[in-house]
């Protein structure tokens, strides 16, 4: 049984964060680093800010990895040993799962009970462990999926492997199991409840958001330097893991069809691919340095290792168009990013994107991914670039990690009320959500402005 908690404060003082397959402290852009690293760190930080102390627990892959690091002023990354610390896939984690719990729990018992107010997992595997925690400690399980195993399967790349059904089983337990389901976005909402059976009142849509101050726009002149290109050069930009789910191949086949179309162009195209391969794109690290060989691009197909945020923004502002030609994003930071820095985005018309790109202001979604289609839209891009980038400066500025925390400290706090009148055999009040635009077309689900 667990323990009895001392009374529930309406604010949580201290949350466990969950994020056992990869490390807030790696390099996004590799590996299974991505946008879920950067909303971990950034929503970690500004928690802490509110006076909310974070432990953000990961899984050691390296022994020389100090047990706890301090990421930031009150937020600690601790580094759980489960497992070999190298050539562990993420699909070989689930067997793992039994020595993190363990060790998280372990950590809670050195404290008084009510250390923490609340648990919040990332990823299906995360959410495994949070569960167990959240019956363990009695405390509310707040769980955000990032992406879903159906929703993938739903829109596999050509040569990608389907998400096992162990994983599709786990999702489900862990959405019958929290006491919130935080989306992306309003789509995803849906998707949670359409392919999940997720109880509408218990999800909430919180958009995560951008960094204005890192990304913002500057001088397009001093940036392409910075990152070595010429001044006149017309720049394609990918950033991201070198994957099938991300098509960077259909970046390089749309630049092929440009030069086809216009040979002369060949004098001015830059493709920059900033990334390192991923997931399935494992099996074939050069397959896209192939490809553009293949293709006859590689003279203007310049490849960059995953990048820090300040040289990344370099990137962003030295970009004509920033291309993100996914096959499913639960929302796509990339896209808003790119259009922090005033740079358009040309993004498939999947999942988040259709929300982190605004067609036709910010910059032109695509439906499908027919290189053709694409090398379209970045001629329309081009052609009006100075109206989109100032729409894209916009559109981004409606998105901010400041309006991400407070959402979830909201929810944070109201799971734990909810909880707490269970305990005490009180009915709670019914949520009364506040619905706006598409989100109207499944009742029930929250949306935090």
């Amino acid at each position: 049984m667990p323990a009895r908690r001392p009374s529930r404060s309406r604010t949580p003082r201290r949350v466990a964060t969950l994020s056992v397959h990869t490390s807030p402290l790696d390099q996004p852009g590799a590996g299974d680093a991505g946008g879920m690293n950067v909303y971990i760190v950034e929503v970690s930080r500004r928690l802490a800010a509110r006076g909310i102390a974070v432990d953000i627990f990961t899984r050691a892959t390296s022994s020389d990895l100090p047990p706890v690091v301090e990421m930031s002023p009150g937020v600690t990354v601790r580094h759980v040993s489960a497992g070999p610390f190298e050539e562990l896939g993420k699909e070989e984690l689930p067997a793992q799962l039994c020595a993190f719990t363990a060790a998280v729990l372990r950590e809670e018992a050195q404290h008084e009970p009510g250390f923490y107010d609340v648990v919040h997992s990332h990823y299906w595997l995360s959410g495994q462990v949070g569960w167990l925690a959240r019956d363990r400690w009695s405390v509310p399980l707040i769980h955000t999926a990032h992406t879903l195993a159906k929703v993938k399967n739903e829109a596999l790349a050509a040569g990608d492997r389907p998400e096992p059904r162990a994983r599709v089983i786990g999702e489900e337990q862990v959405v019958a199991e929290a006491d919130r389901l935080i989306a992306n976005t309003a789509e995803e909402a849906r998707q949670l409840v359409r392919l999940y059976g997720a109880d509408p009142s218990r999800t909430l849509v919180v958009p995560p958001g951008v960094d204005l101050d890192r990304f913002s726009p500057g001088d397009r002149a001093a940036a392409r330097r910075a990152v070595g290109m010429p001044e006149d050069a017309l720049v394609l930009l990918f950033v991201g893991r070198i994957q099938p789910l991300k098509a960077p191949d259909v970046l390089l086949r749309a630049a092929a069809e440009m030069l086809t179309a216009d040979p002369a162009l060949r004098s001015r195209l830059r493709v920059h691919v900033v990334g390192a391969p991923s997931g399935s794109g494992l099996e074939a690290p050069e397959q896209l340095q192939k490809l553009a060989g293949d293709l006859g691009i590689a003279d203007v197909v310049t490849f960059f290792p995953p990048q820090p945020p300040e040289r990344l923004a370099q990137h962003y502002r030295a970009a004509d168009v920033t291309v993100v030609p996914s096959h499913n994003e639960s929302f796509g930071l990339v896209a808003l990013e790119a259009q922090a820095c005033g740079t358009p985005v040309v993004a498939a018309a999947v999942g988040g994107l259709r929300t982190a790109v605004r067609d036709g202001v910010s910059g032109v979604l695509v439906a499908g991914h027919d290189p053709v289609d694409y090398a379209g839209a970045v001629r329309t891009v081009i052609a009006r670039r100075e109206l989109l980038a100032a729409g894209a400066r916009r559109h981004a500025g409606r998105f901010s990690w400041d309006r991400t925390a407070d959402a979830l400290v909201a929810a944070y706090s109201r799971a734990a009320e909810e909880m707490g009148a269970r305990e005490m055999g009180v009915p709670s009040m019914p949520v009364r959500p506040r619905l706006i635009g598409p989100a109207r077309a499944l009742p029930g689900i929250q949306v935090a402005r």
